[in-house]
């Protein structure tokens, strides 16, 4: 038997991609960890505490950022988010794979960690959509916004778009199905990589 580390798949992609589902699909699926972020902002109707976020009181947060506890964080309208490192490297160390659902400036501070167990554990995953068309057809498909709305989700994902040669890779979404092989096979690549394993000894040592 070989003993094996998790695997931190990071996943960015802009409003309209479809990596926040392609995210809790896998996780539903008992393949992965879904990351749990904290936040300041009041839970909304049905949501659960350590189910869909920590809710912490913002004199809490800020003592955590404080000490370092957090592996990536951001300001969103006002309300403070982050992930903590010690809830996800807790669960590579059992072998677990983890999956966070997080946009590129989250991103870049993961990658900026110099904790091994993360650094080791790292694979991250840029999901975009197959044209500007495509993308502005999934966000006015919604019905909810306005065209303000919008406008203003067009600019910002064409803004995080920029970004994607700083991944590791990328899935050019077709439709659900297909972008969820094509997740699955990333994840099955991405365990079967010999880096990874550890506790087999190589023909050289034998």
């Amino acid at each position: 038997m070989t003993d094996r580390t998790g695997i931190l798949l990071v996943v960015s992609g802009p409003s309209g991609s479809g990596k926040t589902t392609l995210c809790r699909r896998l996780a539903d699926a008992g393949e992965v960890r879904y990351s749990i972020s904290c936040t300041t902002r009041p839970p909304r109707p049905g949501e659960e505490n350590g189910k869909d976020y920590h809710f912490l009181t913002r004199e809490d947060f800020q003592q955590r950022l404080q000490n370092g506890d957090f592996l990536e964080h951001a300001t969103v309208h006002g309300n403070l988010y982050g992930s903590l490192k010690s809830e996800v490297i807790t669960h590579l160390r059992a072998g677990s794979d983890v999956v966070m659902d997080i946009d590129v400036q989250g991103a870049d501070q993961v990658r900026s960690c110099t904790d091994p167990d993360i650094q080791r554990a790292r694979v991250d995953l840029f999901v975009m959509p197959p044209s500007e068309e495509e993308l502005r057809t999934r966000l006015t498909g919604r019905g909810t916004d306005s065209a303000e709305t919008i406008a203003l989700r067009m600019r910002n994902a064409l803004d995080e778009m920029q970004h994607w040669p700083r991944y590791t890779y990328r899935l050019i979404s077709a439709d659900r199905e297909h972008d969820f092989a094509r997740f699955q096979s990333l994840l099955t690549a991405e365990r079967l990589r010999v880096s990874r394993l550890h506790g087999e000894t190589s023909d050289a040592e034998r």
